[in-house]
């Protein structure tokens, strides 16, 4: 890991700003981790670090379609760190059931090496995002996995089908993670079906 330039700042706690400096530096790495998505224009493929940013932002765009006396702003930080542990642990495409089955081992281990890089402040609080954001037990929780899942779906939709039809997904596979999303929010389960039925119709997923 790349370590942060000496600083030495009088009126500051030149260890917590160093911890702090380490997390950045190493969360940087989160840009070389790429997904099987691609952009919405088809270019090239999606990376983890644009990927929270564009979750972040969706969390709060669709903010009105989260149950009522959800915290936007939890949902948001969780949204931003979820992804992080993909440094050590890479990204796992959701179709992928052998994959599948050891990401939970692998991404707890990145979890328990990324965390502690910070404050301890500050790393109990993004661990404590983590585990929750993985648990889905609180309506932040389940909208952040319902903003998370449904972000590739429209991918794929506005580039013809994307990863659904590179790995020729079908359509009882794709409707398995509409459950998640409408746990998370209604409204955008329900679009989520409307937006399958149309990708159906127009043969971007098998039968």
């Amino acid at each position: 890991m790349t370590e942060p330039a000496p600083v030495f700042a009088s009126g500051v706690d030149n260890e917590r700003l160093n911890a702090q400096l380490r997390f950045i530096l190493e969360v940087d790495k989160l840009k070389r981790v790429l997904r099987q998505n691609l952009l919405v224009d088809g270019s090239r493929r999606e990376n983890s670090a644009e990927h929270s940013w564009h979750l972040a932002l969706s969390a709060r765009t669709f903010a009105e379609y989260a149950p009522e006396g959800t915290d936007i702003e939890r949902v948001t930080e969780m949204l931003l760190i979820h992804d992080i542990v993909e440094i050590d642990a890479g990204d796992t495409f959701v179709y992928d059931q052998r994959d599948s089955e050891s990401q939970a081992e692998r991404e707890r281990a990145a979890a328990d090496r990324l965390f502690p890089l910070l404050p301890e402040d500050q790393a109990l609080r993004a661990r404590e995002l983590w585990d929750e954001f993985e648990a889905r037990t609180t309506p932040e929780a389940r909208f952040a996995r319902a903003i998370d899942r449904l972000s590739p779906m429209l991918a794929n939709w506005h580039n013809e089908g994307g990863t659904w039809v590179r790995f020729g997904i079908t359509r009882a596979e794709v409707m398995a993670k509409v459950k998640l999303i409408t746990e998370g929010s209604e409204a955008l389960g329900a679009y989520a079906t409307a937006l399958i039925d149309d990708a159906t119709r127009r043969g971007y997923l098998g039968a």
